[in-house]
Formats: C-alpha cells, sequence, structure tokens
C-alpha cells in the first residue's frame, strides 16, 4: 500500500503540475513574462477550459487522498 501511494503521489503531482501550466493566464501577472501573452488555438474554447477546470481539480482531490493516506499511514505504522 505504501508504494501504490507513493507512485500514485508522484504521478499526480507531475500531472498537477502539468495541467496547471496549461491554464491560461487572466491577467498580466508573472505567466505573460515567460509567453504568457501567445494564445493557443484552443485557448478561446470555453469547452475545453471547464474540462480543463475539472480535470485539474479532480487530479487535486486525488493528489490531497494521497497525502492524507500516505500521513495516515506514517502516524499509525
Amino acid at each position: 500500500m505504501d508504494l501504490f501511494l507513493d507512485i500514485l503521489l508522484v504521478t499526480t503531482s507531475l500531472l498537477l503540475m502539468v495541467l496547471v501550466l496549461l491554464h491560461r493566464a487572466k491577467g498580466g501577472g508573472l505567466s505573460s513574462l515567460f509567453g504568457g501573452g501567445v494564445q493557443s488555438s484552443l485557448s478561446g474554447s470555453t469547452v475545453v477550459e471547464k474540462n480543463l477546470d475539472r480535470l485539474t481539480i479532480f487530479t487535486g482531490i486525488i493528489w490531497l487522498i494521497a497525502i492524507l493516506g500516505i500521513g495516515l499511514e506514517i502516524k499509525y505504522s
């Protein structure tokens, strides 16, 4: 179980980083300094943005569950 939770945590961490970086920048913060102002062909589609938001939230929930599972396993082992 420990190995499964570790692999799940690493996988969801990497996936969460990629998904957050795929989001379109809403403001003129630091993301516009590094090419955030360049628009992709998919950024205008609201369906793609909603699906990306849902996938990011789902991945974040799985990530949180993996962290809680590892914490409980450390506490009770």
